[in-house]
């Protein structure tokens, strides 16, 4: 087997066209026969088939995914949320002459069904009527296996977030238990991982061109299995990288630049910085990127990591450390005597190209199929822009840097404000409010790296903690332009914010903040502190309180100054790993004391791959060098415990009173049981201790939200007394 990777890839539209390009456009992607023979085709090219319901929107992956496809020159239908009982539903629209891609949808489906205490949602916010139950559990799984029933001998592409977070041997939550590779399991031939548009559009064209899916081993951004390693790569053990069972400190095989340029790094074990300050040294750097990419790291086995948490934990480090598409190495994983192959993450789009893949001609609204039914999370996004993707924050418990990596990739603003006229002239219902201008943060638009070549060198897992690198560019202007040339767009009244707000960035842009405040808060701004202590906060990878203070001040200076009333909403998260009994009743007391009253409240959800999920599985923190001896991650894992973290969020509600005060008193706090205002809950418990509702409109507030990232929805009280 031979391996070639290129670190230079082709743009997405310079690719020759299919032939089916003569067919044009389609209003919507074909889900029927019907639809098909009304555009003239006998057949389609690929078939896209997905858990969520078809939503022409850039939001909606399968549209992204099928336009592009469609751009390129296929003609591409669209199976969403078959009747998975049978092959007979997978074979509605023929066989595809190419290949079929699956995909669970924009959540991991899992996460989608239940919750984070493991009881079944009755809802799904990406179905039609806002039901549960469309879609199967492990849905990438059944599906690939029902379309490999239906035609045995076409191709299966797997991807999307469920087989991105699902890639190696992992955790999982459901069964508590490491689980095998989704691709394995699904019996599929390709997996894609990532934001999937190079790997799909080059794949795509190579099928058409008369290669089979098993000569297709060097595009980046796919894990497929091998037989034999390729005899001209340098394998490395992985333990020999990170050895578990060292206690002293070995020299570190992952430093690609001389130690002195790397200083910047919180750990220096953990992924250095790469302050690259010597012309001599790019030199030396670039050769042993180069050496880079022709080395596999082979990682411990699936019965190995199943059995030992340790080596999972050691695992997870390794596969974090190699995510940076400038210089991540394969990876290789022997799954019960099937090796897969694991190339590294693909190259970020462009500003050309992410203006390429949004600015197709999307109808912009649910299937006509699907008729007055309502899909809330298209009522969510459907007044919305996604102005970027990727995050370099690196929180542990979040799966986007995992998924779209930690380099953002930019729409030019001249594409996002084209496509704002585009909803103003075409999408039903909008009023000139535009719900938000985001994407994974709300502030990372146009900020990285204050060099290239730093950035293909640097292994640090954030670029914000434990502080801001002195490498980060933080200019906000960009941002700032676009808010204004939003706003000065005929029939455009408001551009909200609603997208995570990185508060310890924006406050290194007090105009930015200003320019937020003043024009772009609808009365509310959610913000993530996530916690109050350096405890949990350590294995969030999240910033101290400083921040939130720092932040604080600003918006409520601004906001006096716009004179406006307007309110924070921080998000907490309980039972995170490292968080201790003592941790959440510090965080309850701030509550308290700042006058917060938990309305929503989400205990951490062990999300498929997260380093925060390697914790909560393993005891280790994966974010310095494993070691058999080395730091302890406490984590509440049973039903009593977590129950109580919650009750610490919502100390406020009679129900839960019982369970703090002996919690108190086992603790040796009786202290703060009393009726005072510096104590917790009251001596007293009322009679009905159902019945409480939290007061509504000004002095609360509710939302709903799929990222797995959330915590709690807090907002900031009056000092009313809870009712009785």
């Amino acid at each position: 087997m031979q391996i070639e990777l290129s670190s230079q890839p082709r743009p997405l539209n310079h690719y020759p066209l299919y032939w089916a390009e003569c067919f044009g456009t389609a209003p919507f992607l074909p889900m029927s026969r019907a639809e098909m023979e009304q555009l003239g085709w006998d057949s389609c090219d690929i078939i896209v088939v997905t858990g969520d319901a078809y939503v022409d929107h850039p939001s909606f992956g399968m549209a992204v995914i099928g336009r592009l496809l469609e751009a390129q020159g296929y003609r591409v239908g669209i199976i969403a949320q078959p009747d998975w009982h049978s092959a007979e539903p997978f074979k509605t629209l023929g066989k595809p002459n190419l290949f079929f891609g699956v995909t669970a949808g924009n959540m991991d489906s899992m996460i989608n069904r239940y919750t984070a205490d493991r009881k079944i949602r009755s809802d799904d916010a990406y179905s039609p009527g806002d039901i549960g139950g469309k879609r199967p559990d492990r849905c990438s799984i059944v599906y690939a296996q029902r379309c490999r029933e239906a035609f045995t001998d076409t191709p299966i592409v797997i991807g999307g977030i469920e087989a991105s977070l699902r890639r190696i041997a992992h955790y999982d939550y459901w069964q508590d238990k490491v689980r095998r590779s989704i691709l394995a399991d699904a019996r599929a031939d390709i997996l894609l991982y990532g934001n999937a548009e190079r790997a799909i559009v080059e794949i795509a064209h190579r099928l058409a061109n008369g290669e089979t899916v098993d000569q297709i081993t060097d595009v980046r951004g796919t894990a497929f299995f091998v037989k034999d390693l390729p005899t001209d790569w340098t394998v490395i053990d992985s333990t020999n990288v990170d050895k578990p069972g060292r206690v002293e400190n070995p020299k570190n095989p992952y430093a690609i630049i001389d130690q002195s340029v790397c200083d910047a790094s919180p750990n220096n074990d953990q992924a250095p910085a790469a302050e690259v300050k010597l012309e001599g040294k790019l030199a030396r750097v670039q050769q042993k990127l180069e050496q880079r990419f022709k080395t596999v790291v082979r990682l411990p086995s699936f019965n190995d990591v199943s059995r030992d948490p340790v080596l999972y934990a050691h695992a997870s480090r390794v596969l974090h450390l190699e995510t940076n598409p400038g210089n991540a190495r394969a990876l290789v994983q022997n799954q019960g005597g099937q090796k897969i192959w694991f190339n590294p993450p693909p190259i970020p789009l462009s500003t050309e190209e992410m203006d390429y893949v949004f600015g197709f001609d999307y109808a912009r609204v649910p299937h006509p199929v699907y008729g007055e039914a309502r899909i809330p999370a298209y009522e969510m996004i459907r007044f919305s822009v996604n102005i970027m993707r990727g995050c370099f924050g690196g929180c542990t418990f979040c799966s986007i840097t995992e998924h779209e990596g930690r380099i953002i990739q930019n729409r030019s603003q001249e594409s996002i404000l084209r496509e704002i006229e585009v909803i103003r002239d075409k999408v039903p219902g909008f009023t000139g409010v535009v719900s938000d201008l985001g994407g994974p943060t709300a502030n990372m638009y146009r900020i990285a790296c204050k060099s290239k070549a730093i950035e293909t060198a640097c292994r640090r897992p954030s670029c914000v903690y434990p502080g801001i690198c002195e490498n980060l560019n933080t200019d906000h202007s960009a941002l700032i332009e676009l808010y204004r040339g939003a706003r000065a767009i005929d029939g455009v009244k408001k551009v909200l914010i609603s997208s995570g707000l990185r508060y310890d960035l924006a406050v290194e842009s007090p105009k930015y903040v200003e320019e937020l405040v003043t024009h772009h808060v609808g009365g509310y701004l959610k913000i993530a502190p996530e916690h109050t202590e350096q405890g949990p906060l350590s294995k969030m990878m999240k910033p101290g309180m400083g921040s939130y203070d720092r932040f604080k001040a600003l918006f409520e200076k601004y906001s006096r100054k716009a004179g406006k009333e307007q309110y924070l909403i921080p998000y907490f998260i309980a039972a995170h790993p490292g968080t201790t009994d003592e941790d959440m009743l510090n965080l309850a007391l701030w509550l308290k004391q700042n006058g917060f009253r938990a309305d929503q409240v989400q205990n951490f959800y062990p999300s498929p791959m997260a380093t925060a999920t390697a914790m909560y599985h393993s005891g280790k923190n994966p974010l310095k060098r494993i070691r058999r001896d080395s730091e302890e991650v406490g984590t509440a894992k049973g039903e009593k415990q977590r129950r109580l973290h919650k009750a610490f969020l919502r100390y406020h509600d009679p129900a839960n009173w019982p369970m703090l005060r002996a919690a108190l008193k086992d603790m040796g706090r009786e202290e703060m049981i009393g009726n005072g205002k510096h104590q917790l809950v009251p001596t007293y418990q009322p009679r009905d201790t159902g019945s409480y509702h939290s007061p509504r409109r000004k002095n609360s507030y509710q939302a709903r939200s799929g990222r797995v990232k959330k915590g709690s929805l807090l907002t900031q009280h009056t000092g009313l007394p809870p009712r009785k």
